[in-house]
Protein backbone atom coordinates (compact mmCIF):
# COMPACT_ATOMS: atom_id res chain seq x y z
CA UNK A 1 0.00 0.00 0.00
CA UNK A 2 0.95 3.45 -0.79
CA UNK A 3 -0.27 6.93 0.74
CA UNK A 4 -1.42 9.11 -1.12
CA UNK A 5 -0.86 13.00 -0.53
CA UNK A 6 -1.89 15.87 -2.34
CA UNK A 7 -0.18 19.36 -1.93
CA UNK A 8 -2.78 21.63 -3.79
CA UNK A 9 -4.26 25.07 -3.33
CA UNK A 10 -2.75 27.53 -0.82
CA UNK A 11 -0.22 26.37 2.72
CA UNK A 12 -2.96 27.26 5.31
CA UNK A 13 -2.97 26.59 9.29
CA UNK A 14 -5.71 24.26 10.57
CA UNK A 15 -8.53 26.86 10.87
CA UNK A 16 -8.08 28.09 7.38
CA UNK A 17 -7.99 24.74 6.04
CA UNK A 18 -11.24 23.75 7.72
CA UNK A 19 -12.44 27.29 6.65
CA UNK A 20 -11.82 26.24 3.07
CA UNK A 21 -13.00 22.73 3.28
CA UNK A 22 -16.43 24.56 4.17
CA UNK A 23 -16.15 25.96 0.80
CA UNK A 24 -14.38 23.32 -1.30
CA UNK A 25 -11.65 25.33 -1.50
CA UNK A 26 -8.40 23.66 -2.34
CA UNK A 27 -5.77 24.10 0.15
CA UNK A 28 -3.69 21.54 2.43
CA UNK A 29 -2.74 22.37 6.09
CA UNK A 30 -0.95 20.43 8.60
CA UNK A 31 -4.12 18.46 10.26
CA UNK A 32 -5.13 17.42 6.73
CA UNK A 33 -1.56 15.64 5.97
CA UNK A 34 -0.83 14.12 9.76
CA UNK A 35 -4.61 12.35 9.34
CA UNK A 36 -3.28 10.60 5.89
CA UNK A 37 0.31 10.21 8.06
CA UNK A 38 -1.48 8.36 10.67
CA UNK A 39 -3.63 5.81 8.48
CA UNK A 40 -2.35 2.11 8.33
CA UNK A 41 1.31 1.43 8.99
CA UNK A 42 3.94 3.92 9.85
CA UNK A 43 6.34 2.53 7.00
CA UNK A 44 4.23 2.38 4.27
CA UNK A 45 6.02 4.49 1.18
CA UNK A 46 4.28 7.92 0.70
CA UNK A 47 3.30 9.56 -2.29
CA UNK A 48 3.25 13.07 -2.35
CA UNK A 49 2.35 15.37 -5.36
CA UNK A 50 2.96 18.62 -5.34
CA UNK A 51 1.13 22.06 -7.37
CA UNK A 52 0.83 24.61 -4.91
CA UNK A 53 1.59 28.74 -5.33
CA UNK A 54 2.51 28.09 -1.54
CA UNK A 55 1.30 30.58 1.82
CA UNK A 56 1.82 30.12 5.36
CA UNK A 57 5.71 29.66 6.17
CA UNK A 58 4.62 27.81 9.60
CA UNK A 59 2.11 25.52 8.36
CA UNK A 60 4.95 24.25 5.66
CA UNK A 61 7.24 23.67 8.70
CA UNK A 62 4.94 21.72 10.14
CA UNK A 63 3.98 19.49 7.09
CA UNK A 64 7.88 19.85 6.28
CA UNK A 65 9.23 18.52 9.98
CA UNK A 66 5.64 15.38 9.73
CA UNK A 67 7.17 14.21 6.43
CA UNK A 68 10.44 14.09 7.66
CA UNK A 69 9.62 12.05 11.05
CA UNK A 70 7.68 9.75 8.84
CA UNK A 71 9.38 6.13 8.92
CA UNK A 72 8.51 5.13 5.67
CA UNK A 73 9.57 5.76 2.42
CA UNK A 74 8.19 9.50 0.74
CA UNK A 75 8.55 10.25 -2.76
CA UNK A 76 7.52 13.81 -4.10
CA UNK A 77 6.19 14.27 -7.44
CA UNK A 78 6.02 18.30 -8.65
CA UNK A 79 3.51 18.42 -11.06
CA UNK A 80 3.25 22.43 -11.76
CA UNK A 81 4.45 24.87 -9.69
CA UNK A 82 5.95 24.45 -6.35
CA UNK A 83 6.59 27.35 -5.15
CA UNK A 84 7.72 29.56 -1.50
CA UNK A 85 6.40 27.37 0.92
CA UNK A 86 5.37 24.64 -0.82
CA UNK A 87 8.71 24.44 -2.47
CA UNK A 88 9.99 23.45 1.23
CA UNK A 89 7.49 20.78 1.75
CA UNK A 90 8.87 19.15 -1.02
CA UNK A 91 12.12 19.35 -0.03
CA UNK A 92 11.29 16.34 2.38
CA UNK A 93 11.21 14.18 -0.32
CA UNK A 94 13.60 11.27 0.22
CA UNK A 95 13.49 11.42 -4.10
CA UNK A 96 12.15 14.50 -5.45
CA UNK A 97 10.45 13.88 -9.12
CA UNK A 98 9.95 17.00 -10.68
CA UNK A 99 7.25 16.38 -14.02
CA UNK A 100 9.42 18.18 -17.36
CA UNK A 101 7.04 21.13 -17.55
CA UNK A 102 7.03 21.87 -13.75
CA UNK A 103 9.21 24.86 -12.05
CA UNK A 104 9.81 25.73 -8.13
CA UNK A 105 10.08 29.22 -7.43
CA UNK A 106 11.97 29.97 -4.20
CA UNK A 107 12.16 33.60 -2.17
CA UNK A 108 12.73 35.56 1.02
CA UNK A 109 9.33 35.82 3.22
CA UNK A 110 7.38 38.32 3.41
CA UNK A 111 4.87 40.00 5.87
CA UNK A 112 2.58 42.79 6.68
CA UNK A 113 4.25 45.20 9.52
CA UNK A 114 2.94 48.82 10.96
CA UNK A 115 4.13 50.79 13.61
CA UNK A 116 6.66 52.57 15.01
CA UNK A 117 11.02 52.40 14.43
CA UNK A 118 11.23 49.69 16.66
CA UNK A 119 8.42 47.30 15.46
CA UNK A 120 10.05 47.58 11.85
CA UNK A 121 13.58 46.62 13.13
CA UNK A 122 11.95 44.13 15.24
CA UNK A 123 9.98 42.66 12.33
CA UNK A 124 13.09 42.84 9.93
CA UNK A 125 15.24 40.70 11.93
CA UNK A 126 12.31 38.50 12.84
CA UNK A 127 12.55 38.25 8.79
CA UNK A 128 16.20 37.44 8.25
CA UNK A 129 15.40 34.68 10.87
CA UNK A 130 12.39 32.96 8.58
CA UNK A 131 14.38 33.17 5.94
CA UNK A 132 17.23 31.32 7.69
CA UNK A 133 14.69 28.73 8.81
CA UNK A 134 13.58 27.89 5.37
CA UNK A 135 16.90 27.94 3.75
CA UNK A 136 17.76 25.17 6.32
CA UNK A 137 15.45 22.82 4.17
CA UNK A 138 16.72 23.64 0.94
CA UNK A 139 20.81 23.08 2.17
CA UNK A 140 19.59 20.19 4.09
CA UNK A 141 18.35 18.89 0.30
CA UNK A 142 20.75 20.31 -1.56
CA UNK A 143 24.14 20.51 0.23
CA UNK A 144 24.27 24.31 -0.74
CA UNK A 145 25.68 26.99 1.50
CA UNK A 146 23.37 28.92 3.37
CA UNK A 147 24.52 32.51 2.13
CA UNK A 148 24.16 31.19 -1.66
CA UNK A 149 20.63 29.91 -0.72
CA UNK A 150 19.79 33.03 0.69
CA UNK A 151 21.15 35.05 -2.34
CA UNK A 152 18.89 32.74 -4.29
CA UNK A 153 16.10 33.01 -2.33
CA UNK A 154 16.48 37.27 -2.56
CA UNK A 155 16.61 37.10 -6.22
CA UNK A 156 13.18 35.45 -6.48
CA UNK A 157 14.65 32.09 -8.36
CA UNK A 158 12.40 30.19 -10.70
CA UNK A 159 14.02 26.70 -11.19
CA UNK A 160 13.35 24.41 -14.20
CA UNK A 161 13.13 20.78 -13.73
CA UNK A 162 16.59 20.34 -15.44
CA UNK A 163 17.94 23.14 -13.24
CA UNK A 164 16.68 21.01 -9.81
CA UNK A 165 18.16 18.55 -10.82
CA UNK A 166 21.38 19.75 -11.71
CA UNK A 167 21.23 21.54 -8.67
CA UNK A 168 20.12 19.32 -6.05
CA UNK A 169 16.49 20.62 -4.97
CA UNK A 170 15.03 17.34 -7.33
CA UNK A 171 16.80 13.82 -8.04
CA UNK A 172 15.17 13.49 -11.73
CA UNK A 173 12.98 14.21 -14.40
CA UNK A 174 9.35 12.35 -14.82
CA UNK A 175 8.98 9.86 -17.79
CA UNK A 176 12.68 10.79 -18.35
CA UNK A 177 14.95 7.65 -18.72
CA UNK A 178 16.97 8.53 -21.31
CA UNK A 179 19.90 8.95 -18.71
CA UNK A 180 19.23 5.23 -17.20
CA UNK A 181 22.82 4.00 -16.84
CA UNK A 182 23.33 0.63 -18.73
CA UNK A 183 25.72 -1.99 -16.83
CA UNK A 184 27.77 -4.43 -18.60
CA UNK A 185 29.93 -6.97 -18.53
CA UNK A 186 30.79 -7.94 -21.83
CA UNK A 187 33.65 -7.64 -24.02
CA UNK A 188 31.63 -5.52 -26.77
CA UNK A 189 30.11 -2.05 -26.33
CA UNK A 190 26.29 -2.42 -26.04
CA UNK A 191 23.64 -0.56 -28.00
CA UNK A 192 22.52 2.41 -26.34
CA UNK A 193 18.56 1.79 -25.27
CA UNK A 194 17.37 5.03 -26.62
CA UNK A 195 18.82 3.97 -29.81
CA UNK A 196 17.03 0.33 -30.00
CA UNK A 197 13.25 2.69 -28.68
CA UNK A 198 13.86 4.53 -31.71
CA UNK A 199 14.83 1.43 -33.92
CA UNK A 200 11.80 -0.25 -32.88
CA UNK A 201 9.10 2.62 -33.29
CA UNK A 202 10.54 2.78 -37.41
CA UNK A 203 10.16 -0.66 -37.35
CA UNK A 204 6.98 -0.69 -36.42
CA UNK A 205 5.84 2.51 -38.14
CA UNK A 206 7.31 0.31 -41.31
CA UNK A 207 4.61 -2.83 -40.31
CA UNK A 208 1.90 -0.29 -39.73
CA UNK A 209 2.07 1.45 -42.96
CA UNK A 210 2.67 -2.16 -44.89
CA UNK A 211 5.66 -0.92 -46.26
CA UNK A 212 7.90 -3.18 -48.36
CA UNK A 213 9.77 -5.42 -45.86
CA UNK A 214 13.89 -4.97 -46.74
CA UNK A 215 15.86 -7.89 -47.65
CA UNK A 216 18.12 -9.12 -44.64
CA UNK A 217 21.31 -7.12 -45.63
CA UNK A 218 19.39 -4.50 -46.33
CA UNK A 219 17.58 -4.63 -42.71
CA UNK A 220 20.77 -4.71 -40.81
CA UNK A 221 22.56 -1.87 -42.79
CA UNK A 222 19.39 0.50 -41.76
CA UNK A 223 19.44 -0.99 -37.60
CA UNK A 224 23.49 -0.16 -37.77
CA UNK A 225 22.88 3.18 -39.03
CA UNK A 226 20.01 4.01 -36.68
CA UNK A 227 21.77 2.62 -33.59
CA UNK A 228 25.24 4.78 -34.63
CA UNK A 229 23.09 7.81 -34.58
Amino acid sequence: MTKKIEVKGQVVDDMTGEFFNMFDLASTYPKMINDILNKGDDDEDVEVDVASPGGDVFAASEIYTALMNYQGSITVNVQGLAASAASVIAMAGDKVRMSPTAQMMIHKAWTNVQGNSDDLAHASDMMDKTDQSISAAYQHKTGKSQDELLDLMKNETWITAQDAVDQGFADEIMFDDSTELQVANSIFPLPNKEKIKQAMAVLQKNNTEKKPVPNDDLRQKKLAILLQK
